[in-house]
């Protein structure tokens, strides 16, 4: 019996599913796991000049650094130069880029349509003198606001409302001026969008959510186009402190090998919720990429892989949402999403979004399909009845 052909070097562009479940792994050691367990240590034996990979524990850790490996892996695919940070937090993530990156007198463009936390974010860029610009997400909308910007951010999909925005074209206007962009990738995920591909300098995620889908860690990450720029993170990094813990990010690196199976079931559940939704006379405002009928469905399957797994509705007022949602039995009511088991929430009650008082916006998770849509479409009937 011949031998069996060796694995394909890393260099060659491998399936998402072959990539995930090899992503930042080290090369194979006798008596070795294939995935290291967490290095807990806050300092290295450092005999001599301070020189080598690991010297304090803030500034790197064995277990980051493969984390951050498979990270780069699933998000630029074949480019050269590109560098990961990961961070404790999603929002640790944002604020390192955009703290990092403005001075005093500069300009950020922001959507005005993105994460409830970016007005916080805006405050406090304006508090260290940086000018803040917004527009919507849709129809490209960030392109009139860029004149002379430092930095264009940008969500698409926007969260919660679901807008699309043409990120190659919006890069190609910013770099021609002069200005870096950044693109929140948390909706759609690694497999879903690759902002690096269509020119970004920085992709951004939280990597509580569809990344690891367990919802059971907190973890952020900034995938940069060069060392360059990556630098300039780390230093943000260190300085703020806003680093993982050594067992978030071994759990993030674990939960990576499930990523194309999680999302291939929470993209079909999603979809499949989003085709029910369109039939009923009690939901309006229904928003999903992935429906065809979706006024941004023609631009995300021009630039997008997978369409996510969050759908947004509208119901008729705060008591029908709160109905629909106290009705449901496979559905958790909680504010993430990106998880194996769905979860929706009424979205208006945390205030900030501009979304009508019946918004929901939901999440699907990897639920047997026809169990998950039964559920929602009788909890909409069990919230009408009783209206």
């Amino acid at each position: 019996m011949s031998a069996p052909d060796p694995v394909p070097p890393r260099e060659t562009r491998l399936g998402d599913g072959t990539v995930a479940v090899r992503a930042g792994l080290p090369e194979p050691v006798k008596n070795e796991p294939p995935l290291p367990g967490p290095v807990f240590a806050a300092h290295f034996h450092l005999p001599g000049d301070p020189d080598g990979p690991y010297v304090y524990g803030r500034d790197t850790n064995p277990t980051w650094t493969l984390l951050e490996q498979a990270i780069g892996e699933l998000e630029a695919p074949g480019l050269d130069g590109v560098d990961t940070v990961v961070f404790a937090s999603g929002m640790a993530a944002v604020s390192a880029v955009l703290l990092s990156q403005a001075r005093a007198g500069d300009t950020v463009v922001l959507p005005d349509d993105g994460y409830q936390l970016l007005p916080l974010v805006r405050e406090q860029l304006e508090a260290y003198g940086v000018h803040v610009r917004t527009a919507p997400t849709a129809e490209d909308a960030q392109l009139a606001a860029l004149d002379g910007a430092r930095l264009l951010w940008l969500e698409t999909p926007s969260n919660p409302g679901l807008d699309v925005c043409d990120v190659r074209r919006l890069v190609d206007a910013a770099h021609a001026g002069g200005t870096l962009v950044a693109v929140d990738n948390t909706l759609a995920t690694p497999l879903g969008q690759r902002p690096l591909e269509l020119g970004a300098d920085f992709s951004v995620a939280s990597g509580t959510k569809g990344l690891t889908g367990h919802g059971d860690l907190l973890l952020g990450y900034v995938v940069c186009r060069d060392a360059g720029l990556a630098a300039g993170i780390r230093r943000w990094r260190k300085v703020i402190g806003a680093i993982p813990g050594p067992m978030e990010a071994w759990l993030a690196h674990r939960s990576l090998s499930t990523i194309q199976l999680r999302a291939q079931r929470q993209w079909a559940n999603a979809l499949a919720v989003a085709e029910a939704l369109a039939d009923r006379a009690d939901v309006t405002g229904l928003r999903y990429p992935g429906l065809p009928s979706d006024p941004s469905h023609k631009l995300a399957a021009r630039q997008m892989r997978g369409f996510g797994s969050v759908v947004s509705f509208t119901l008729a007022d705060r008591a029908h949402a709160e109905r629909f949602m106290a009705a449901l039995r496979l559905v958790e009511d909680a504010t993430s999403f990106g998880g194996v088991r769905s979860t929706a929430e009424r979205r208006r009650r945390w205030g900030g979004d501009a979304v009508p008082e019946g918004f929901i916006r939901f999440s699907a998770g990897a639920e047997d399909t026809e169990d998950l849509v039964s559920d929602v479409l009788r909890a909409l009937d069990a919230a009408a009845a009783t209206g």
